[in-house]
């Protein structure tokens, strides 16, 4: 071979080499990829999305405070990426949606924000009751809320679901919308207790009268829900609720019988797919009184989420069954 063919042969076969290299190792696409950061502050879930610390799209874009320190099921999808849930301490991180759904839109100031981002116990944490002992059935739930819970036997079912939206208007400031009917039709307005108010009860008839201060502290606002607890139950829960198809279900939404005794389940979480078929999560307290958990759902103990095209009735959660009819929207 002579020298010049040995100089060609070797330009041709470095040019094959350096076509591979860029092929494989795409120097000058480094540094496009996003990075997907989950630390800082956040609040508001709107689909899967983590922005401004919202969750409203498909990309993160600014941080979200999820502090990954328990175990948590399954993965969620955020952008395309795996985030790892393995260690979720909120709904939005412990349980993936579904393949092919997406989580429906929630505003910053929701409801769904305040439940989606609330606390949750490490995964496999038992449900406890209200004496600090265990609950007897411990394979109903999928995962609990580090929920306030009062230490006397009151916070039950449908107190509960009180409960989730007393706190929420608590923490966000709507005072005057954190009003609940006893069973005998008494509104117990937290704006008058907050002002010095107090309620009267087995005087004939329930009353506000004197004999208050005015308390704007978190102290005497858990006072006022145990009144609530005690003097108002399913009974007055379904009275200040309206009935709503499934095809309309919403984060907030509950099952209910009514009576005593009686069992209410809250809707927690809802997504949906490209078809508008719903799927959600469902979470109790119970009696006697406990914390707060998501529930399994007995059709397949794997999968918590509830689809729409699956429900029929009796509509069976793990430890109660439902009629037609008894899926409603608190008005409140």
């Amino acid at each position: 071979m002579t020298e010049r063919r040995a100089i060609t042969l070797a330009t041709f076969l470095g040019i094959i080499a350096l076509v591979l290299i860029l092929a494989v190792c795409r120097p000058f696409t480094w540094g496009r990829e996003s990075e997907i950061a989950v630390t800082g502050t956040g609040t508001a879930v709107s689909g899967d999305v983590v922005s401004a610390g919202a969750v409203s799209g498909s990309v993160i874009t600014e941080p979200f405070d999820i502090e990954l320190n328990d175990t948590a099921c399954g993965s969620a999808v955020v952008s395309g990426a795996v985030v790892n849930a393995e260690k979720g301490n909120i709904l939005l991180t412990r349980f993936q949606v579904p393949e092919g759904y997406t989580r429906v839109p929630a505003d910053e100031e929701s409801l769904g924000t305040f439940l989606r981002t609330y606390p949750l116990k490490k995964a496999g944490a038992k449900v406890k009751l209200f004496d600090g002992s265990d609950k007897t059935n411990q394979s109903a739930h999928a995962a609990v809320f580090k929920f306030p819970l009062a230490g006397e036997e009151l916070q039950q079912c449908a107190d509960s679901v009180m409960r989730v939206y007393a706190e929420y208007f608590w923490q966000t400031g709507q005072y005057d919308r954190i009003a609940f009917h006893f069973v005998d039709g008494f509104l117990a307005e937290y704006s008058k207790w907050r002002k010095g108010k107090r309620i009267q009860v087995g005087m004939g008839e329930t009353a506000w009268i004197d004999g208050g201060k005015e308390d704007k502290s978190y102290e005497a606002f858990a006072k006022f829900m145990r009144i609530v607890y005690a003097y108002a139950s399913t009974i007055s829960l379904k009275n200040e609720s309206k009935s709503i198809s499934l095809k309309k279900i919403q984060i907030g939404d509950i099952f209910i019988k009514a009576g005593s005794p009686g069992h209410v389940v809250m809707v927690v979480d809802v997504c949906e797919n490209a078809d508008g078929k719903k799927a959600f999560l469902l979470a109790q307290g119970y009696t006697p009184a406990q914390q707060f958990h998501v529930l399994k759902n007995p059709a397949h103990e794997e999968d918590p989420w509830y689809y729409q095209e699956e429900i029929k009735y009796p509509l069976k959660t793990p430890e109660y069954t439902f009629e037609k009819g008894s899926l409603m929207h608190p008005e409140y």
